[in-house]
């Protein structure tokens, strides 16, 4: 029966038919087979081929963090006046500036326009008679003691909490490279030879970038959240010949070859744009010169100012008379004999609970009781010296002697421009190619702690800052979408 049926499943066929039926079957059977072979071995590279482009896609977006914290660098350059920027080119900060958020017209410092008082404001968010630091050298009549190079370092003159003494505070790491203020021991800080060098001016600046690049070599919870990093330049040479001279031009070139190297050091470790560099100055600089003189000699008519009273001279006047002559009458007889001299028109002097309250300059005993404010580029003197050459010349820059009557100062009215710096912050907290609005530097505290999203100590600055003012900075700790963008 079996075999009956399958005679009858037989169909008839001519012999060439039946030797071409197996040869079609075969051809149909390995097509087939070939195509699903080539399903099975193209589609799922086409499917991994889907799902490697599309993460790429997204971290061009969102970058794959590298860090287990953030983290600032916030750098100084000493008297880098805002517009020297300009002054030659400067690819690497143009870099920061074009990808980042610039002060579209300098960084307002903090009167005294000065080294000391300036670089601890930033630090704290205090204004100078806040802080404690009201000069680089002044008396204390409470104590009877100085503040000179000598006792810089004791902790009683420094008030406030340092930014690197908050980030301790609150668990992370903290670096400074030649800080002013940085070698200050506090309650939380003891400026660890790790992360705080002894100050040394002849370190190179190379070696200085490359010790903070080092830091990313530590275990990820060891990385520093903040580092500080100080460069004395373009000041030093500022001070000799005046803001106009080449030697500005060089100094400037020379910052910007060190931004490029921090920035190439960071690409090299695949953390540039995780990183938040903050690029700021002190003050700026003025030229000065005898033709711009005020001599203290010519009020003698008036009133004679014994040297010992003078705390210092220029470009901020201080006077500490004793504690039987009265301020008010000194000041009113000051002011009358400056009215009446050639160059007196220059210099305002005042009682420090009179200067302007913009100024912030008053509610301290080291502040002197009087104060006076001298006009941009101006200076004052006791005496009358020979007539020299203006900022810039030759003889000043090569000049052995103390000899600065041809050079350039700051310590002027913080409301005058060429007394501006600058402010540049790149990374994933700052807009990039955003432009704001000048804003003085004690709102930088608050502006570091809402980076590395840490609770700072009470100051002066607005604690709102970093996020009312034209600055936004992005609270999202580096995603790509923000408010002002």
């Amino acid at each position: 029966m079996v075999s009956y049926l399958r005679s009858l499943k037989k169909p008839t066929t001519s012999p060439s038919q039946q030797l071409l039926k197996p040869a079609i079957s075969t051809i149909f059977f390995l097509y087939a087979c070939l195509i699903l072979f080539a399903a099975f071995l193209f589609r799922p590279s086409f499917a991994f081929a889907q799902c490697s482009i599309q993460p790429s896609r997204n971290l061009l977006n969102t970058p794959v963090n590298k860090l287990s914290h953030p983290v600032v660098i916030l750098i100084s350059s000493d008297g880098f006046r805002f517009g020297y920027q300009h002054k030659t080119p400067t690819p690497n900060i143009h870099r920061l500036i074009s990808t980042g958020t610039e002060a579209e017209t300098g960084l307002i410092p903090v009167y005294p326009t000065l080294t000391f008082p300036n670089h601890y404001s930033i630090v704290t968010g205090l204004y100078p008679a806040n802080h404690g630091i009201v000069d680089n050298k002044f008396f204390d009549p409470n104590t009877n003691e100085s503040f000179n190079q000598k006792t810089s370092s004791e902790p009683k003159w420094w008030l406030g909490e340092p930014l690197w003494e908050t980030v301790v505070k609150q668990g992370f790491n903290a670096s400074s490279y030649f800080w002013p203020g940085s070698e200050v021991k506090k309650p939380f800080w003891s400026c660890p030879k790790k992360f705080c060098p002894p100050y040394d001016s002849t370190v190179k600046f190379e070696d200085r970038v490359d010790t903070i690049l080092s830091y990313f070599d530590l275990p990820a919870d060891e990385i520093p959240a903040l580092m500080t990093l100080y460069f004395e330049d373009p000041d030093y040479h500022g001070h000799r010949v005046g803001p106009d001279h080449p030697l500005i031009t060089a100094d400037v070139a020379r910052i910007d070859a060190m931004v490029g190297r921090l920035i190439a050091g960071l690409e090299e470790k695949n953390i540039f744009e995780e990183v938040n560099v903050i690029l700021v100055g002190d003050h700026g600089m003025v030229g000065t010169c005898d033709q711009r003189s005020i001599y203290l000699k010519e009020l003698a008519p008036w009133i004679e100012i014994p040297r010992d009273w003078i705390q210092r001279y220029t470009p901020m006047l201080t006077i500490r008379p004793p504690a039987d002559e009265s301020p008010a009458d000194i000041v009113a007889k000051m002011n009358e004999g400056l009215q009446s001299t050639y160059t007196g028109k220059y210099l305002k002097v005042y009682l420090k609970d009179k200067l302007p309250s913009r100024l912030h300059y008053s509610k301290s005993d080291r502040i002197t009781p009087i104060v006076g404010l001298v006009d941009e580029g101006f200076k004052v003197e006791m005496n009358k010296p020979e007539a020299k050459q203006c900022a810039g010349s030759l003889k000043a820059e090569t000049s052995k002697s103390d000899d600065r009557s041809c050079a350039g100062a700051h310590g002027y009215d913080n409301a005058i421009f060429s007394m501006r710096s600058i402010f540049i912050g790149h990374g994933p907290r700052f807009p990039k190619g955003v432009k704001v609005p000048s804003f003085e530097n004690i709102q930088i505290y608050n502006l570091v702690t809402s980076i590395l999203n840490i609770d700072g100590a009470p100051n002066d600055g607005d604690s709102n800052f970093p996020q009312t003012s034209q600055l936004k900075i992005i609270k999202d700790n580096g995603r790509s979408e923000c408010n002002f963008c």
